[in-house]
């Protein structure tokens, strides 16, 4: 008995040590597991990317004061959702006043945007904005009074851009395309225009092509006195409706038709009038044969308006002097090209109306001086590199100021110049993307500076040198976040293709190793002028594609020929052939790159999106051997659909150039598809619409070829709203994950 409680002691002790052991190796297990976690990455998720976690901050509405010692920028506290219009010492960089609170307005709950009057005595102040189309919105607008500290609301009904009078007494806008004055002291409206009708005539607002593809709304101004209103009639009698089912919550869907010239189709006529607010008179001005007007503008001489005009074919532009003194109409310059001339907002008028106007009429987008009779004085700015951006010029000390890609063409730096071109200054050109916001008289500017590795950072500086004065705002909280997330490097190079050194991008899983063989994504975009491969700090997709690295894949971005920022002749090459070299480009990409070593060359695939779209398509068809798999989110599958402004400015007309419009169209040819592909569209967009993915669905299903297809319900080209994106964008991982 002694013995076997001895024995089972025993036993027991060993049990406890076994036990105890055990437990060690599981504390230490435990242990090791912890730390890996600890400092393991996290992987970006969709939700991720789109409910916010990545947002940067910025300084929104940022306006410079006519002082130029102070700017001012709209915040909103998030704890009482008030809204304020705050000024800040340019020198100091601290708030030096509240200008208005919506705190302390009755009946303004909050506000989305503000405006000064010219002598900033007043601010418009925007409430229940509801878009309309890319840049058109209606709202309810109110003045609000510095002085006096009143409130007045401009209309009970929603209007479109209203502007306050030079004299700060008057307020026009738009209403049912009509253009209205109302009398800030007396409160009366005024009526100057009475033939608006949807879908028939448009009073200071411009038509959706305009609007789209020139990019500006309001089409009526004040001249310098505040005497004068110059605006623009559109007649859209004789263009083609487009008729789009809304299919909402109610028990019936409701179509919305508008006026959508598509290519070769009938354009509005436009024409120029001019309102004498005393005499309360109408007037038309002859323009001759003027086909678009896609700009006017008061010169500083209160009778004399500039107007571009462009003919059909977008090759040949001038700029008119209207005098409404004379009722005379003269030619301050022209220009032709063989393909097109793209407008801007560059023209600027100096002290006695000579002005400053851009052009790539050297082969490169550089900066031109003109006397008041439209006589070249000089050309301000040259080289083998475009300006950018025009930010105006400051006559005291004569210095021009203007973004370039001096730097490189997927960089921006901010520059100065004399008038003469000479005594050339770097002001911000660290390697990235420098953009200016100058104070009024050029004392001061703020530099907003990004690139692939640095989010928003904005800084103080003095125009005449540069130098850096002050750290204003940057992104570090951002950068924190993003540490404990698996992030590769953007990789900036160039790749040589069918002649041509091209910018590319490349990111790779964060563990690469060359010994493994990865699947490959190409990402696309390559309309005419434009730009995705660009050293700042990245948007949406950029996430998403760190996403897909992280789970295996390289993601690689090429800008071929018709991109921008390289010279004319290289974005102008595509002129009649529109996409046709684009895919070329990316299918010769995609072949070269699949053949590194560390690239599977049997799972390539492309993305894109509008003209990206049309792209993925046409390449997953035409360059069937060498993707594998293809996602077009609202593409254009065929030039006839699109409209006249865009499409004939790279293509002329259908009747025109026939072979380019259909030769390029991918439902023609769908017997080609091999690949997996996925399309995508909303029903509701009023841009590409969605004819165009039913025409390839139809074309597809006819030619007996599987694919994925999701169309989504009144979404417009973004596609967004609430979850969509999140959906949208996990749907095309899975399709991703599944076939590549």
């Amino acid at each position: 008995m002694v013995f076997e409680i001895i024995i089972s002691n025993l036993e027991k002790n060993n049990l406890i040590l076994l036990k105890m052991k055990n437990l060690n190796i599981l504390l230490f297990l435990l242990l090791i597991v912890s730390i890996s976690t600890f400092g393991q990455q996290k992987k970006i998720t969709v939700e991720d990317i789109y409910r916010g976690t990545f947002r940067t901050e910025g300084l929104d509405e940022l306006r410079s004061m006519k002082n130029g010692k102070q700017y001012t920028v709209l915040n909103v506290d998030r704890s009482t959702k008030a809204t304020t219009v705050d000024a800040y010492d340019y020198k100091t960089l601290s708030k030096t006043k509240t200008i208005v609170s919506s705190a302390d307005l009755n009946g303004v709950t909050s506000f989305s945007s503000y405006e000064f009057t010219s002598d900033e005595t007043k601010l418009i102040l925007a409430t229940q904005i509801e878009p309309i189309y890319r840049h058109s919105s209606l709202g309810i607008f109110y003045v609000y009074d510095l002085l006096s500290k009143s409130l007045i609301k401009i209309s009970d009904q929603k209007i479109q851009e209203p502007t306050i009078s030079p004299n700060g007494k008057e307020v026009a806008y738009v209403a049912n395309n009509n253009i209205y004055i109302f009398n800030l002291e007396s409160k009366e409206t005024e009526k100057i225009t009475n033939d608006g009708e949807k879908n028939k005539i448009i009073n200071g607002v411009t038509d959706w092509v305009y609007e789209e593809e020139f990019a500006f709304v309001r089409s009526f101004d004040w001249n310098a006195d505040g005497s004068k209103i110059a605006f623009l009639k559109f007649d859209e009698t004789d263009v083609p409706e487009f008729s789009m089912d809304i299919y909402g919550t109610e028990l019936y869907p409701k179509p919305y038709v508008f006026k959508y010239p598509k290519a070769g189709e009938n354009n509005a006529v436009v024409t120029l009038h001019m309102y004498d607010v005393k005499k309360e008179e109408l007037s038309k001005v002859a323009l001759g044969d003027a086909y678009y007007i896609p700009r006017i503008k008061w010169m500083n001489n209160k009778n004399h308006l500039s107007v571009q005009t462009l003919n059909r074919h977008q090759n040949h532009l001038r700029l008119l002097d209207v005098n409404v003194a004379t009722n005379s109409v003269s030619l301050l310059l022209e220009e032709k090209d063989k393909a097109y001339i793209d407008i801007t907002d560059n023209l600027t008028f100096l002290a006695g109306d000579s002005f400053i106007w851009t052009s790539e009429k050297d082969g490169w987008n550089h900066i031109y001086l003109y006397d008041q009779d439209g006589s070249l004085v000089n050309q301000i700015t040259k080289g083998n590199w475009e300006v950018t951006r025009y930010y105006g010029y400051d006559q005291n000390e004569d210095r021009v100021y203007y973004q370039s890609t001096e730097n490189g063409s997927i960089n921006r730096g901010v520059y100065s110049i004399d008038s003469s071109g000479g005594t050339k200054k770097i002001l911000a050109a660290e390697s990235g993307t420098n953009a200016a916001d100058f104070s009024s008289d050029f004392t001061y500017f703020i530099n907003t500076y990004s690139s692939a590795t640095t989010p928003y950072k904005y800084t103080l500086h003095k125009a005449l040198s540069g130098k850096k004065v002050k750290n204003i705002k940057d992104n570090e909280n951002l950068l924190k976040t993003l540490q404990a997330y698996e992030t590769s490097k953007k990789e900036f190079s160039t790749i040589s293709i069918n002649g041509n050194e091209l910018n590319m991008y490349m990111i790779k899983p964060k563990n690469f190793d060359t010994a493994k063989k990865y699947p490959l994504l190409l990402y696309q975009y390559s309309g005419p002028g434009s730009q995705n491969v660009a050293n700042r700090w990245g948007s949406g997709n950029d996430y998403w594609h760190q996403m897909l690295a992280s789970e295996g894949y390289i993601v690689a971005c090429v800008d071929g020929r018709g991109t921008g920022f390289k010279g004319s002749d290289f974005k102008k090459v595509t002129y009649l052939n529109l996409v046709k070299y684009e895919t070329e480009d990316q299918i010769a990409v995609g072949k070269k790159l699949s053949e590194l070593a560390y690239v599977d060359e049997n799972r390539t695939g492309i993305w894109g999106w509008s003209f990206g779209g049309d792209m993925a398509t046409n390449c997953i068809l035409k360059g069937n051997d060498v993707f594998e798999a293809a996602i077009a989110v609202a593409p254009v599958t065929s030039w006839r659909f699109y409209d006249t402004i865009y499409t004939e400015r790279f293509m002329r007309t259908p009747a025109e150039n026939p072979n380019g419009y259909d030769d390029n169209s991918p439902f023609n040819y769908p017997e080609l598809l091999k690949g997996k592909f996925l399309l995508v569209h909303g029903s509701a967009d009023d841009n590409v619409h969605v004819q165009n993915s039913m025409r390839m669905i139809e074309a597809l299903i006819q030619a007996n070829k599987q694919f994925d297809w999701a169309i989504y319900p009144d979404k417009n080209h973004g596609i967004y709203g609430g979850n969509t994106r999140i959906q949208l964008y996990n749907k095309m991982t899975n399709f991703i994950k599944t076939n590549l």
